[in-house]
């Protein structure tokens, strides 16, 4: 079974997830923000995974420490998942077009961590969701997962469409790229990843 179970305590936040590659793409729990945990739904359920979080932060400062932390977590437990990768497809893309607004995720399970975001925004908040932390948590994912991850919104205006079209295409490219072949094959030719 491709599932992994993390937890994460720091003096700002005391965190645990779970993880199952293999899901339905159900979402339990909460981080905390409203606008956020609609986010975490969008990912389980278009990458097909299950995701289950306690979350426990410093919300009273600001989304900070809590979202960059659940990247690093959710990262860490994407890695563990994984275990030595075999027969995974490695790599994922996915246009997600949302009303006005086109998103194009890329990502390569390459083992190197690297994120290359384009992603304009321009509300300071987008419910409780301070939108700056978008960056904070794909970057926080990209490194401890080790996935070089290509994030562009090529088109749109309107914030709440943006973020929701980033969710759902990285949802996609993810349950692409971890999905299986059939085979114990390690897609590199260095012969691991």
């Amino acid at each position: 079974m491709r599932s992994a179970s993390r937890s994460r305590r720091t003096l700002e936040t005391e965190l645990s997830c779970r993880l199952d590659l293999d899901g339905s793409g159900k979402y339990e729990g909460t981080t905390g923000m409203g606008f956020f945990d609609h986010m975490m739904t969008l990912l389980a359920k278009h990458a097909k995974m299950d995701l289950s979080l306690t979350c426990k932060g410093d919300l009273e400062v600001d989304t900070h420490h809590t979202v960059e932390d659940l990247g690093i977590l959710l990262g860490e437990a994407l890695k563990e998942a994984l275990g030595n990768k075999e027969g995974i497809r490695r790599y994922g893309t996915f246009y997600c077009p949302m009303d006005e607004v086109l998103t194009r995720t890329s990502l390569d399970l390459s083992g190197r961590g690297y994120l290359v975001f384009d992603v304009p925004l321009t509300r300071e908040k987008v419910g409780d969701f301070e939108t700056e932390m978008l960056k904070e948590f794909l970057y926080a994912l990209a490194i401890q997962s080790g996935t070089t991850l290509h994030v562009t919104t090529l088109y749109g205006n309107n914030d709440h469409h943006i973020l929701e079209s980033v969710f759902k295409s990285l949802g996609r490219a993810l349950g692409e790229a971890v999905s299986t072949d059939g085979t114990k094959d390690i897609p590199s030719t260095k012969g691991l990843l």
